[in-house]
């Protein structure tokens, strides 16, 4: 992993308190985990950035080292990996996953 791929990360990470990288982009997924885990964020009514590691081998692979986690979608909350599809879902079902963006200042909507 190049120098220029950990800055981007960890620049990432850090300037956008939610930060997903992901198969495709909010707006068009491509693949059924990474939607997952937009529908669920998008339910929350939390902002959030994407990275679209289709569009960069290095990051691709570069996020899986970054991270120690091999796999794609991953999802960041201020500057801490989260986890993956699984982890959110679960995370998103027991109610962890509100009480994390919560706890972390970031607002989510009252239905949810």
């Amino acid at each position: 992993m190049t120098a220029a791929t950990i800055a981007r990360i960890e620049t990432d990470i850090s300037t956008n308190p939610v930060m997903l990288y992901m198969k495709g982009n909010a707006h068009f997924p491509q693949c059924g985990f990474s939607a997952r885990v937009v529908q669920i964020l998008s339910h929350l009514g939390v902002p959030f950035a994407t990275a679209n590691v289709l569009e960069d081998p290095e990051l691709r692979e570069g996020i899986k080292t970054f991270s120690n986690w091999p796999t794609i979608p991953q999802l960041y909350v201020k500057g801490e990996f989260v986890g993956g599809c699984d982890i959110v879902t679960e995370m998103f079902q027991s109610g962890e996953l509100q009480k994390l963006f919560t706890e972390s200042g970031i607002a989510v909507k009252a239905s949810a």
